[in-house]
């Protein structure tokens, strides 16, 4: 198995598809230009602030030569000022999510936030392109995206998109629309990528333990799985050995399936063939993973509405409730009774349930397909939910990249003033 993240095999070519983004956040979100002269320094300030970070960060992939225009670190210090944000943009196969959150040690606080099912990636499977009616509706929340970020004071912000706009025809000519009309510029990031970034978010919940451990997350056009180990000493962040990703997520595999739930027969049918479905995906994983599988002690940790969904039911809470869910330890026996009678009920009994509602109650049974296939390869005794992955990974490599500039900055600083003063720095 592999020390870290192989190359994504399935990458399309082409421009922007599916490429791998790297450790450093994308300094792509703009404020329009404001008529008012009195905005005018602030602008400058961040135009300044960002290009600054930008040649900092060359500079320390660069041996520590620093640009001949870098800034001085107690200027950028000056200018980063307090109260400017950090900001994460995902834009998924179902769902558009955005976070906005300041630093806070080494850690943020969420100062706003975004989510609106959009079903980007409907019709999808079968057609192999965006919709009309998709893209309007997602580009209506992404305007609702741009106007938080200008608000907010957003600083730095990095925008993903993930499996619809990777397999989708029309995937990147729909990127540079929403850059045209919204001034958001997304990246189609890498199944890698988005492995990577999903770990990271969410990783924090793993259960106590020393064994290996699986984290997932199921998404609208994929799922990814990725094994990990306890990090270097000294690493928070655990060591990714193995992963992959499979094109089956809950609109992906409702679509390629079918909606047909006439009798309890045939709703029994299309369940099983989903799970053998996205089990025969899952094989080559499985099979790399089945050694592992036989610790005594594995973990399991999910993200994913379905995982969210799923717990909000054996809490049976009236409404979702967050911070009952994110973090919580579930038996894994509990997760499969709940999925095994979500498949046999129809959409309308399913619909009328708390926490699942008419958005989810068309694609949950796909979700619950996926989650069985994935108890059956990795049969943890139980599974942790988190009600966190992609864009809390988007932040934390944010700020870790600002740390990191922040540092090569310093000691940049110290080089000159040992140059310029002719004295030692200590």
């Amino acid at each position: 198995m592999a020390a870290t993240l192989p190359p994504d095999k399935n990458k399309r070519a082409g421009k922007n598809r599916g490429g791998k983004s790297g450790k450093v956040a994308d300094f792509r979100y703009k404020r329009p230009p404001q008529p008012d002269a009195r905005s005018g320094g602030r602008e400058a300030r961040a135009k300044d602030i960002n290009g600054d970070v930008r040649r900092a960060v060359r500079a320390g992939h660069n041996g520590g030569r620093p640009s001949p225009d870098l800034a001085d670190i107690g200027a950028i210090k000056a200018a980063a000022g307090h109260g400017e944000a950090y900001a994460a943009l995902d834009l998924g196969t179902n769902n558009c999510r955005l976070l906005i959150a300041r630093p806070s040690g080494r850690d943020f606080t969420v100062i706003d936030a975004f989510s609106r099912v959009v079903k980007l990636g409907e019709g999808l499977a079968t057609s192999g392109r965006l919709s009309d009616a998709a893209m309007d509706r997602t580009l209506g929340a992404l305007n609702i995206c741009a106007d938080k970020l200008q608000r907010r004071n957003v600083r730095l912000a990095r925008s993903v998109a993930t499996e619809a706009c990777r397999r989708a025809e029309n995937g990147f000519a729909f990127i540079e629309r929403v850059r045209r009309e919204t001034g958001i510029a997304l990246d189609i990031i890498s199944a890698e990528e988005e492995a990577r970034l999903a770990v990271l978010g969410c990783h924090i919940l793993l259960e106590d333990g020393t064994g290996p451990a699986v984290i997932f997350d199921i998404g609208g056009g994929s799922t990814e799985l990725v094994l990990v180990e306890a990090g270097d000493e000294g690493s928070r962040v655990p060591r990714i050995l193995d992963w992959q990703s499979v094109p089956w997520g809950v609109v992906s595999l409702t679509d390629t399936v079918g909606r047909a739930e006439d009798s309890e027969t045939a709703r029994v049918a299309r369940f099983a063939r989903m799970k053998a479905m996205v089990a025969e995906s899952f094989a080559p994983f499985a099979s790399r993973v089945a050694a592992a599988a036989q610790h005594t002690d594995i973990r399991l940790l999910g993200t994913s509405g379905t995982v969210t969904t799923l717990a909000s039911l054996y809490l049976e809470l009236p409404s979702y409730d967050r911070k009952a869910v994110d973090g919580l330890i579930v038996p894994s026996g509990e997760m499969r009774g709940i999925s095994a009678r979500l498949s046999v009920m129809t959409p309308y009994e399913r619909s009328t349930l708390p926490c699942i509602g008419q958005d989810r109650a068309e694609l949950v049974v796909a979700g619950c397909a996926i989650l069985e296939a994935i108890l059956d390869l990795w049969p943890a005794r139980r599974l942790g939910v988190a009600d966190r992955g992609i864009r809390e990974g988007i932040l934390r490599s944010i700020m870790a990249a600002e740390r990191e500039s922040e540092r090569s900055l310093k000691a940049l600083h110290k080089q000159r003033f040992s140059q310029t003063s002719g004295r030692p720095v200590q």
